[in-house]
């Protein structure tokens, strides 16, 4: 949510600003804004907007902006409507400090109410305004603009990540983070801060990912980085290894789609690596980030965690480990497993999930089950992110940037460490035999090739999206692996096109569900489980019987289903127990063409953020 940039060197800082800001507009935002050291005056001059960064751009088309230091931002309101007024940045009362932040002040009413006694007069409704008079409060008392924010980090409780400029000292930006992410991106004869890397990609791939509670000083020769007590700290950058060509559309309409198409490339590469070969052979399975000893071994149980889409992958893993590995495995919505006290034994395996590695929740389920003295393992898509930074373990999943706001190829490669994973597990604990373990292992290889079939021959996914996109109620149905599969596929459905859809195990229809369906309804069936066949199809029958239309999702070849169904969409054969990482794929291009049909922008969701970075 929201983003950050900073830009401190030679250059115009203003298109610099811009530039970045547009590049992670794919983190949802309703405002934008930069502030510009005025290179004419002893002024900072700020210039913001309300609505997209157009708005912004054509505010400022006709005006020239001179300075070459300067920060940017783009909203998700919390505290205030969306507004010019509440856009950031914040200044103090003269005008000599700007900031920039992302993250929520918890205690920002109580701060608000002492500076306010103070004589302070606040402009907005916002929680940020209150760091800027902070600041400038603490920098009448020590002189120093550094001081005077490393005071004001002492006194603010929740998370931010910052970025702060200010007159008296027109050569630096100083950033700060805690919970919220930010990184500093290093390049020649110029330095920049940003939420994220594709903003500073165009000119450097040198970057440190700002610790908790860390605080960096930037000038255009150099960059400075200290800990929260002002103490210098020391250590190398990270070396970016992707570029901006991995996060561009590539001739593709939207970002969405591209990702659906790049999941065989996706999974490959998560795959690979992880694969052991005697000659053309997979024989085994090897995870050099994670050590099989004796804590996976006698593991009593797995926990997972995670958010969203994660989540739903998780539900996935909990099918995978019991089936493969016959281990009992509780998931837990972040959210809620943060503040239910929950219980944790010595011998759990804790494993959390985020494609970001920055969601707020699961950082502070990660945080929690480490208090309790779990093994934390954690599986995310960006290097250097908090959750990989602070799990014992960390499994990345190798799917490369992902733009668009709802997930695809990041959900896919998740469900492959998953069931990787999983199966590795069986092996270690004896619960699979080696024959099962190589029939398996044959089966998962084939994986990314039977998912380029499916992204290849989408003519009748997109057909049927064209008949139905204007349905009122949709309903994903599915058991076992595919009732997970079902939360993930009405997710994707929701958050592009706006439909109404639901989720549930198809042996629920009976139980409350059924008494919804009618002639404006769509029922989807995922159907990878053979011996359950039978009963899929019966419930396809109570309600087609009752007008709905219908599709089924399936491995099946013999028409179980070609007589209750309007549409049939066939996937690659696989074992069943692995067919959660096709059935899928299917499922988010009808979503994907739902939205476009609709005249929506499926990249960009309205109200959703790809990283949710606040609770």
């Amino acid at each position: 949510m929201c983003g950050i940039v900073g830009y401190v060197g030679s250059k115009q800082a203003t298109p610099v600003l811009i530039n970045g800001l547009k590049k992670l507009e794919y983190r949802g935002y309703d405002s934008a804004g930069i502030a510009v050291l005025s290179e004419d005056s002893d002024e900072i001059l700020v210039r913001k907007s309300k609505g997209a960064l157009k708005f912004l751009e054509e505010k400022i088309a006709d005006e020239v902006i001179k300075g070459s230091v300067g920060i940017g931002h783009t909203r998700w309101a919390t505290h205030g409507e969306p507004s010019d007024l509440n856009s950031h940045p914040h200044t103090n009362v003269s005008g000599t400090i700007a900031v920039v932040h992302n993250g929520i002040i918890e205690n920002y009413a109580k701060l608000k109410a002492w500076l306010q006694d103070q004589g302070v007069v606040f402009k907005s409704q916002t929680d940020t305004e209150v760091i800027a008079h902070l600041i400038n409060y603490f920098y009448e008392k020590t002189g120093e603009i550094f001081k005077a924010v490393l005071e004001t980090l002492h006194r603010l409780e929740g998370s931010y990540a910052l970025g702060v400029v200010c007159t008296k000292f027109p050569d630096r930006v100083i950033a700060a983070r805690k919970e919220s992410p930010l990184i500093v991106g290093l390049g020649k004869d110029e330095n920049f801060i940003a939420s994220d890397v594709p903003a500073v990609l165009e000119y450097t791939r040198d970057v440190y990912y700002l610790n908790q509670n860390e605080l960096a000083v930037l000038y255009n020769d150099h960059v400075d980085l200290f800990d929260s007590y002002g103490n210098k700290v020391i250590r190398q950058p990270s070396h970016v290894e992707w570029d901006m060509a991995s996060a561009e559309k590539g001739g593709y309409a939207h970002f969405m789609l591209k990702e659906i198409h790049e999941q065989p490339k996706a999974l490959t590469d998560t795959l690979r690596p992880r694969l052991v070969y005697e000659g053309e052979k997979p024989v085994d399975i090897k995870f050099d980030e994670i050590d099989f000893g004796e804590d996976w071994k006698q593991a009593g149980r797995i926990v997972i965690t995670a958010c969203g889409t994660a989540y739903h992958a998780g539900v996935v893993g909990k099918y995978a480990f019991e089936k493969f590995a016959r281990i009992p495995v509780a998931v837990d919505v972040a959210s809620e497993f943060r503040y239910r006290n929950p219980i944790l034994n010595k011998n759990d395996i804790f494993i959390v999930i985020s494609q970001s590695g920055e969601t707020a929740d699961t950082l502070a389920a990660l945080r929690l089950a480490k208090e309790a003295g779990a093994k934390v393992i954690a599986i995310t898509n960006c290097v250097g992110s908090t959750v990989s930074r602070e799990a014992d373990e960390v499994i990345y999943t190798w799917a490369g940037p992902e733009i668009a706001v709802a997930s695809t190829k990041a959900y896919t490669t998740q469900l492959m460490c998953l069931y990787l994973l999983a199966i590795k597990l069986g092996k270690e604990r004896g619960n699979i035999s080696s024959s099962e373990y190589e029939a398996l292992l044959s089966q998962i290889q084939q994986i990314p090739a039977k998912a380029q079939e499916i992204v290849d021959n989408q003519t009748e996914i997109q057909k049927f999206a064209s008949q139905q996109f204007n349905k009122s109620k949709i309903f994903y149905i599915g058991r076992l692996f595919d009732s997970a599969s079902s939360l993930e596929s009405a997710l994707k459905l929701k958050e592009v096109s706006y439909m109404h859809c639901e989720a549930f195990a198809a042996g629920e229809l009976k139980h409350g569900p059924i008494a919804l369906v009618d002639s404006d309804t769509l029922v989807v069936a995922i159907a990878t489980e053979p011996a359950l066949y039978e009963k899929l199809a019966s419930n396809i029958v109570e309600v087609k019987s009752r007008g709905a239309v219908t599709m089924a999702i399936t491995l099946d070849k013999k028409g179980a289903f070609d007589s209750c169904c309007n549409s049939v969409i066939t996937i690659p054969d696989t074992d069943a127990a692995l067919a959660s990482m096709l059935s899928i794929i299917p499922a988010q291009l009808f979503a994907y063409y739902c939205s476009v049909l609709k005249g929506n922008d499926p990249d960009k969701p309205r109200n959703l953020a790809k990283s949710v970075t606040v609770e």
